[in-house]
């Protein structure tokens, strides 16, 4: 059995804390460890929160047509006024997507991908070096990296918005009832 879901949800700080209760009864219906459940609901806590706060809409107007806007948007919203999460328990994976409309990431260096095995270390940041431990912003991407097995930033194609896109191994609770298969 494979379980997918997809939440239209508003830029709003309250928001993130019901992507993440989402995510964990999902996970919990699907006998996810709890320790894996955590960490991806953490991670999710993390993209929400970017997409909240820098997922705006992109050149700053407040009057937009609506051009560039996406099948997933409705008709009746601006493209700034919310944000897409996507997740998908397939077998032993969990993928997790947050789409925003907002500026994207800097395409300097294009689009990033980074993979970590277990045991063979951390992997690379994407844009920059980690935040300074003083700073009270900018951990949300470097968290990410580390709670996931791989992970994707990018823009998305053809218009505007940053996807945060990542996957973890799922190990299983004893004894649980539903099994993602």
């Amino acid at each position: 059995m494979s379980i997918w879901w997809s939440l239209h949800l508003r830029r709003d700080a309250a928001s993130v804390p019901l992507a993440r209760r989402f995510l964990l009864g999902t996970m919990e219906s699907a006998g996810v460890d709890p320790d894996i459940s955590f960490d991806l609901s953490l991670a999710l806590s993390e993209a929400c929160a970017n997409a909240v706060e820098h997922g705006g809409e992109y050149g700053g107007t407040s009057g937009s047509t609506g051009e560039g806007r996406d099948a997933w948007e409705e008709p009746s919203a601006t493209a700034s006024g919310q944000y897409r999460v996507t997740a998908y328990l397939d077998g032993e994976k969990c993928r997790i997507e947050v789409a925003d409309s907002g500026p994207g990431f800097p395409t300097a260096g294009g689009p990033h991908t980074s993979k970590r095995q277990p045991g063979t270390g951390l992997p690379e940041p994407q844009y920059a070096s980690y935040p300074p431990v003083t700073a009270e912003e900018g951990r949300g991407l470097c968290l990410i990296e580390q709670l996931a097995d791989h992970v994707h930033f990018g823009n998305r194609p053809g218009c505007a918005g940053a996807v945060v896109s990542f996957d973890k191994v799922l190990k299983r609770r004893e004894g649980a009832l539903l099994m993602v298969s």
